[in-house]
């Protein structure tokens, strides 16, 4: 008896079919640098016009998932805000580096190709990509029966970024008395989400539609916000001429885990908890599961997508100039103990 792939749980049709429907929003990201479509075995981006401004270019890379987060989009089935989430998260990484992203990848793994959940995912992906100014130039699906159960599937991008030599934000310029700035979050963005199921479904024993009052939303819908890409607010600080010293991308690991990433080793950081409003969804996790503060900011970014390490003197005119909002949540102090960020 003669057997065929999609018996064996491939469906080469319906990865056509993904394909079709998606370049022509894949399209709309591209620059003229941008050398092939979709369907070659790699893509292709010509880096000698955009690198020309630049002494010592350096490419920076970047790969992530969106993690857990791809629970809750199934369960809502709605899939256009995690496009949107891995693209904001990966240009984030390479932008802590002072890299101005640039192309982008993605792929996109399941259970089961459906053409038009991956037409959601990818719209998701070119919209975010369009906005800040990054080429998507490729990526991938696959039909893993065998690896996936039903209705699972996961999301990876991975991004390249450009930055000049002497222009890279390490952090090692960073001293005590220098300011801590942060860029306000949306919500969890891709992180926590292990622990936050835990809280809502199984301590909780909320449902994705279940409104809770101080949400003002579904809880679906609080744990779909999509996570900020910070490129054009960093961009706006670095072309005014101010010197951004240090930047964390408040990841999995929250506070506790990655701001010591960026900082000397003679430095620690002193956080003011109350310097900046906290957001509903981080104060309703707390309540649900009793959780201890060092736990909240060391999982969670607690309404804090980037924080941004500057001397004293620029403050004002950050906070003053940029379109976003800017708080200043804390400030560098010289380390004389083992912890690297004390909450205050």
């Amino acid at each position: 008896m003669s057997i065929t792939y999609q018996q064996s749980g491939v469906n080469i049709d319906a990865g056509n079919e993904s394909v079709r429907r998606i370049k022509e929003l894949v399209k709309k990201t591209f620059d003229r640098n941008v050398l092939s479509g979709i369907g070659g075995f790699g893509s292709m981006y010509d880096i000698h016009e955009f690198t020309k401004g630049y002494k010592h270019p350096i490419l920076v890379q970047s790969t992530d998932s969106v993690g857990t987060k791809v629970m809750i989009a199934s369960a809502m089935d709605k899939y256009d805000t995690i496009g949107r989430d891995i693209v904001a998260h990966s240009c984030d990484d390479v932008l802590a580096m002072g890299a101005r992203p640039i192309t982008f990848l993605d792929y996109i793994a399941a259970n089961k190709i459906i053409p038009g959940k991956i037409e959601k995912i990818v719209s998701g992906i070119a919209d975010a990509c369009a906005e800040s100014g990054v080429s998507l130039v490729g990526g991938e699906t696959a039909e893993l029966g065998g690896v996936y159960a039903q209705g699972e599937f996961d999301l990876v991008g991975a991004v390249a970024g450009i930055v000049e030599k002497d222009k890279i934000i390490t952090g090692a310029k960073i001293q005590p008395q220098d300011a801590a700035l942060g860029l306000p979050s949306s919500g969890l963005h891709t992180n926590g989400y292990s622990l936050a199921r835990k809280l809502f479904f199984e301590i909780g024993g909320y449902k994705v539609s279940s409104k809770i009052d101080e949400l003002h939303t579904t809880v679906g819908e609080a744990l779909l916000t999509s996570h900020i890409n910070y490129t054009n607010a960093i961009f706006e600080i670095l072309d005014s001429g101010l010197e951004i010293k240090g930047l964390a991308h408040i990841t999995g690991g929250g506070f506790i885990e990655n701001i010591p990433r960026m900082l000397p080793a003679h430095c620690a950081i002193e956080i003011n908890k109350g310097s900046w409003p906290i957001l509903p969804v981080f104060e309703v996790m707390r309540e649900i599961g009793s959780l201890e503060e060092r736990e909240m900011f060391r999982t969670f970014n607690m309404g804090i997508g980037m924080v941004v390490i500057v001397a004293p003197g620029d403050v004002d005119s950050i906070i003053n100039s940029c379109k976003t909002n800017v708080y200043k949540i804390g400030q560098v102090i010289k380390k004389t103990t083992s912890e690297s960020v004390l909450i205050l």
